[in-house]
């Protein structure tokens, strides 16, 4: 299967799981056709069908409870439930359990894809695996922390709290980047989103009319603003579809509603949870502020020491890794031992250039061919 075939095949299945946004879609496939690092990031299920084809030997490794769709944009903030500022994988959509290598790779290769687009990351990829697999080994060996960032941590605090994610920039790009609904969103988006706001609050309905978020375009995804006591408050409602690692492995005919593991191995994971985090009646809800969001790219390149971020990244991959039952992270540390000393580095090498063979071929195939 091509990646034409491809993604008109996943498209076809996702609308027998969803309610698929078309527009969405078309933006997606311009998305995909402008830049590899876009194209990689609207593409896990593309992934999800091949790295067991190109990656045999660690595609059969251990099974873990895994992020699936992990990529460096993948990392955000948010408060827990005491209020203190956390760090930390902040997108499970395609969390399902497979061979527990797939998420370093995958974070290795859109590694790769962006220090290809940006004068500003200067690692090389050694380096690159380098940090990963170091901060991967010292979590998975040691049980794990989260990344409570007040007494540590203070770059990751410092990438933070910088002047992007400041409270008049960041309620100015959620303005620009949405529109009043023109329609009410379903019942259950309402009410799901009603659970998880104060009192008899009557929000204002957004859509996004340049959306972020790659992966999950298509999906509907609504936006619930509202002035209260002095500030704005938001709360986002996506709706679940299963992970494409059904579609890709051949049992997306049995998927069913939602995606069961997304709830699952979040709560399992080693991490200070995201109170205003839920899945209700279908749809995934969550708080939106400048503290509770995903970081990205641009503030990720001119981090003043990427090593460092990315060592993190390799550390908080494990941290979910490690939400894995008790046999399983037994054995995902007996593999861990055993691989070969460069075994990230080859195989981010070989996707990476995979990944690069098909964007090419997505892009010259064009927009009438897709359609077609």
């Amino acid at each position: 299967m091509e990646i034409i075939e491809a993604t008109r095949s996943f498209e076809a299945w996702l609308k027998e799981q969803i309610t698929v946004v078309r527009p969405d879609l078309d933006y997606k496939h311009q998305q995909m056709r402008a830049d590899a690092f876009l194209y990689f990031r609207a593409t896990y299920y593309r992934w999800a069908q091949i790295w067991p084809e190109y990656c045999r030997k660690l595609a059969r490794a251990e099974e873990a409870y895994v992020v699936g769709d992990l990529h460096i944009e993948n990392f955000g903030t948010w408060r827990d439930a005491e209020g203190r500022l956390v760090w930390g994988v902040n997108d499970f959509d395609e969390a399902h359990p497979m061979a527990f290598p797939n998420d370093l790779v995958r974070l290795a290769v859109s590694a790769f894809l962006a220090a290809e687009a940006s004068d500003h990351f200067n690692l090389t990829p050694e380096e690159t695996c380098k940090q990963l697999t170091g901060g991967y080994r010292e979590q998975i060996e040691s049980g794990g922390e989260p990344f409570v960032l007040m007494e540590k941590h203070p770059e990751l605090r410092r990438m933070a709290v910088q002047d992007l994610r400041q409270p008049a920039p960041f309620w100015q790009r959620i303005e620009a980047k949405s529109a009043l609904a023109r329609h009410a969103p379903p019942a259950s988006a309402r009410k799901a989103i009603r659970d998880l706001l104060p009192g008899s609050i009557k929000p204002a309905y957004r859509i996004l009319t340049k959306p972020k978020g790659l992966g999950s375009l298509g999906r509907q995804r609504f936006l619930a603003m509202a002035d209260h006591k002095g500030g704005v408050i938001a709360r986002e409602a996506k709706e679940v579809a299963p992970s494409a690692w059904l579609w890709a492995s051949g049992r997306g005919k049995r998927a069913g509603r939602g995606n069961p593991w997304l709830e699952k191995i979040v709560r399992a994971a080693v991490r200070c949870p995201d109170p205003w985090w839920e899945v209700r009646r279908g749809w995934l809800v969550r708080r939106l502020a400048p503290d509770c969001s995903r970081i990205d790219i641009d503030e990720l390149v001119h981090h003043r020491d990427l090593g460092l971020l990315l060592y993190s990244m390799g550390a908080e991959t494990a941290n979910v890794h490690l939400g894995t039952p008790r046999k399983g992270r037994k054995r995902i540390r007996a593999e861990w031992a055993d691989l070969p000393k460069d075994w990230l580095l080859h195989a981010a090498r070989e996707m990476h250039k995979v990944t690069l063979r098909e964007w090419r071929a997505f892009r010259k195939a064009g927009k009438r061919k897709l359609a077609g």
